[in-house]
């Protein structure tokens, strides 16, 4: 259905309660590009220095697990315990990016492609993750699929620790240095999936996974 002619006949009204002309000048497209290349932040909290601690602190309060390695190739093992402490079967499916790791070795059957309605574990990288809130912030592609860190019933994401920044903000800027746009889905993770809708009682999983479970890697 084609909207545009709705769409512009708002964006008539709005211009002239505005008191503005119908067309967009010049002069407004500048200042819009201005202040988006130059935004005027607004205060932060003072989080400390410590960004891997204060980032755990606040994960473990949204209920993500963490555990840490020292490099990449020490993720599957990790991985491996955390599903069998947790009685999960060792199957999952990831992200592309991921394959180049020794999951079999460990005795971990993955799948590289989205998930289906069967598939119980996914496991992802992190563009980064903020240290104020505890969040992580995954950025979409063709090997980066959004559904593999929503769908699943757990969701294992891997964070090296120099990829954690302070505030949302900072996230932003480090977007935009890095990728320049971002891309069609941009999902913050702030711990499972819950709801308080029944009787202002909290459940985990309602629209997404039970379980966010978070591997730090040093280097």
């Amino acid at each position: 259905m084609d909207t545009s002619a709705a769409r512009a006949a708002i964006f008539k009204r709005i211009r002239q309660a505005q008191g503005r002309p119908e067309q967009v000048s010049d002069a407004e497209r500048q200042q819009v590009q201005q202040y988006l290349a130059e935004p005027n932040p607004g205060p932060k909290p003072d989080i400390g220095s410590d960004l891997i601690g204060r980032f755990c602190q606040q994960a473990e309060r949204t209920s993500q697990t963490i555990a840490r390695v020292r490099q990449m190739s020490e993720v599957p093992a990790a991985v491996a315990r955390y599903l069998d402490g947790q009685g999960i079967s060792r199957q999952a499916i990831a992200w592309r990016t991921l394959q180049d790791l020794p999951w079999q070795e460990n005795g971990i059957a993955v799948e590289y492609r989205k998930p289906v309605n069967e598939d119980m574990v996914g496991i992802t990288g992190c563009f980064c993750a903020i240290a104020e809130t505890g969040t992580l912030l995954l950025l979409s592609g063709p090997d980066t699929y959004s559904s593999a860190a929503l769908l699943p019933e757990t969701h294992i994401a891997l964070l090296p620790v120099t990829r954690i920044v302070g505030a949302m903000e900072d996230a932003f800027a480090l977007a935009k240095a890095e990728r320049g746009e971002l891309p069609r889905a941009t999902n913050f993770i702030s711990g499972p999936s819950r709801t308080g809708d029944i009787e202002q009682t909290i459940v985990l999983g309602a629209h997404g996974p039970y379980r966010v479970h978070v591997i730090l890697i040093d280097a």
